[in-house]
């Protein structure tokens, strides 16, 4: 049997944009999905820690080193510039490995550049 378990989290980012006027999605600084080990148009989780909304969406790549975390299209409603927000990804374990299973975490600063571990 599969079971779903985090595989990665990007960890207090803040939200630098919300832009309606955009087909949808979360753009997110390209050396920050290499991080956590994202790929582009991967489905993640997005909970907003300033107001408790949780949507998902999918993964646009950013600029690298920009520090990018935008809201885009009707996701752009579940959260403003500066909110604090969790970016999770998810992915299909078999349950006997479920137990040793360790998720990429990657923790941010307030640009949202990585930190070390």
């Amino acid at each position: 049997m599969l079971i779903s378990v985090c595989k990665s989290k990007i960890h207090r980012a803040t939200v630098t944009d919300a832009n309606l006027d955009y087909a949808g999605s979360i753009t997110i600084d390209a050396d920050l999905i290499k991080a956590a080990d994202l790929v582009p148009y991967e489905k993640v989780q997005v909970v907003n820690i300033s107001n408790g909304e949780r949507f998902e969406t999918y993964v646009i790549e950013g600029k690298a080193g920009s520090g990018d975390i935008a809201l885009n299209g009707g996701a752009a409603r579940k959260g403003v510039r500066g909110d604090l927000v969790i970016i999770l990804a998810y992915g299909l374990v078999e349950k006997e490995k479920a137990a040793g299973f360790k998720p990429i975490i990657v923790h941010v600063d307030g640009k949202n550049r990585p930190l070390e571990a």
